[in-house]
């Protein structure tokens, strides 16, 4: 791997950097419940909502090193991680297997919308019995003549109240197990579909996120990813786009909480001397540091494998785990470093640590990383 930027990906960092922190730093303030259309528009101009789908789509067309990159400026510019995780489940986890699994009319159909802004898109694959066995899926769809009949209950389903299209997994054949699953593009207005209300939660507040009801929804066929028995793999592929490049978001966080914490320590003075004179506080930035560069390089790593249409398997396992634990220590680091003016809100650190806390949980646990770390070891 080449650890050099080219003039293009700095541009587009730097531009993304600057775009996060003027436009949506500044419509972010005083945030309502959730993100609006004009957070999400916003997101579209800059080119968010795209960034690894196909420019004739109206993507940017990058790889999934670049896409990492761009959204590694995205959280180090934007305050609110519920508007980047809502922004970059929709590219990864809807866009994408849309963009690589379905057909030619289905992608002219829905990308130009779901990059433009106009639509949102969701993901709903998780289930009350089916999170880390997410292939325990009870949800299940019985072909109809020239369709399918979608019958069950989808929880956690991260932009659901707002979405436009949700992609939904569900049993075709259960005595085929993995094989048994297909994927399907299921349209808000669809016949059946229920949205449920929205819930609070910990952190990414600001991401709505509600369970849906599949209650006989007739989705025709040609809304249906790949082939049937397909959506075992489909899924699978979604989520290394998903923890390849979604996760840059948290080294973004990060590398901003880095900056943040260090000119407090500079300032913040106790005893006469600033606190970052102090042996306790500086190992303990030190540490942060050492987290931070380290959790990088192993996704750059991972991102550059998964562009060379490499086996990235572990790659992506050791990044996302790396990341995930790491953005959650240098959270705490920090809340301990500016003590009860981290408590209060007002430096945005003890939303830091809400945010992360999420990230060893979503996209596979922490648990579910190091048993595909150690498979891949051969153990």
């Amino acid at each position: 791997m080449h650890f050099a930027w080219t003039q293009e990906q700095n541009q587009l960092y730097q531009r993304i950097l600057q775009a996060s922190q003027e436009i949506l730093h500044e419509e972010s303030k005083d945030l309502p419940r959730w993100w609006t259309r004009a957070h999400w528009e916003a997101c579209a101009r800059i080119g968010l909502l795209g960034l690894s789908i196909a420019e004739r789509y109206g993507g940017q067309g990058y790889d999934a090193l670049t896409t990492s990159y761009a959204v590694e400026a995205f959280g180090r510019g934007c305050v609110d991680m519920g508007l980047v995780f809502s922004a970059s489940a929709h590219l990864f986890s809807c866009c994408m297997p849309l963009a690589e699994y379905g057909s030619a009319d289905l992608k002219e159909r829905w990308l130009p919308g779901l990059c433009a802004g106009s639509y949102i898109g969701a993901n709903a694959s998780t289930e009350k019995e089916a999170g880390s066995d997410i292939f325990a899926l009870k949800t299940q769809a019985w072909r109809e003549a020239n369709g399918y009949i979608l019958r069950g209950v989808k929880s956690y389903v991260s932009n659901g109240p707002l979405a436009d299209l949700f992609l939904v997994y569900a049993r075709t054949n259960p005595a085929h197990g993995y094989l048994g699953i297909t994927a399907f593009l299921v349209e808000r207005e669809t016949p059946g579909l229920l949205i449920g209300e929205s819930f609070e939660k910990l952190g990414l507040t600001s991401t709505p996120v509600c369970q849906i009801l599949l209650d006989e929804c007739y989705i025709p066929v040609h809304n249906r990813l790949g082939q049937e028995g397909q959506g075992a793999l489909i899924f699978k592929r979604s989520m290394q786009w998903e923890r390849a490049c979604l996760f840059a978001a948290y080294v973004g966080q990060m590398e901003r909480q880095l900056e943040q914490t260090i000119s407090y320590a500079q300032k913040r003075s106790q005893f006469g001397t600033p606190i970052g004179k102090k042996q306790v506080i500086a190992h303990r930035i030190a540490n942060m540091k050492l987290r931070l560069e380290s959790a990088r390089f192993l996704l750059y790593h991972a991102c550059w494998l998964f562009s060379q249409q490499k086996d990235a398997t572990q790659a992506i396992a050791l990044s996302k785990l790396a990341v995930s634990e790491a953005a959650i220590q240098n959270s705490l680091d920090a809340l301990q470093i500016y003590g009860s003016a981290g408590v209060s809100g007002e430096d945005g650190i003890e939303r830091m640590v809400r945010d992360a806390l999420p990230a060893t949980i979503f996209s596979g646990t922490s648990e579910i990383q190091r048993e595909i770390i150690a498979k891949e070891l051969g153990l």
